[in-house]
């Protein structure tokens, strides 16, 4: 971590970070990044989404495993802002996920904000634990426990 680690990422920074893309890239913002310790991403809904062709007609909802990867990959944005890790191919793997809980619908309109806290991790570690809290309008939609193994490319390799 610099003087300079940014507390915000934008979906340039992002996609700098983490290799996800259309359809499967999740959030729209990161903000609040306290390295090493928590950050809150931001998921705008948007009817277009691929998901809510089935999920359902006439009455779409986010699939909950959408909004508990929306927070993994808030979770990845945030240790990769922590590590410096942007233009570096960082790759992240689910190990557990734990006490997950849906609260909530989260619908087409919705700004699905994405509280994020650090458990377990360290600079340079490789396995980290999370909790996430996604909420709308203030109200919980779903919370998890979270365990991911980063995969730090080696120079060279």
């Amino acid at each position: 971590m610099t003087a300079k680690t940014p507390t915000t990422a934008d979906i340039d920074m992002i996609q700098r970070i983490i290799p996800h893309r259309y359809p499967f890239l999740l959030i729209d913002r990161v903000r609040d990044i306290v390295p090493f310790q928590s950050a809150t991403g931001i998921k705008n809904v948007t009817i277009n989404e691929p998901h809510f062709q089935g999920h359902f007609p006439g009455a779409p909802i986010m699939p909950g495993v959408t909004i508990i990867e929306a927070m993994a990959q808030t979770a990845a944005v945030t240790v990769g802002v922590s590590m410096d890790m942007a233009d570096r191919n960082l790759l992240v793997y689910f190990m557990a996920i734990d006490t997950c809980k849906f609260r909530r619908r989260v619908s087409p309109g919705d700004v699905l904000e994405l509280n994020l806290s650090v458990i377990r991790g360290k600079p340079g570690g490789r396995v980290w634990k999370f909790h996430g809290i996604g909420k709308v309008e203030g109200e919980v939609a779903a919370e998890a426990g979270f365990t991911a193994m980063m995969d730090i490319p080696t120079e060279g390799a």
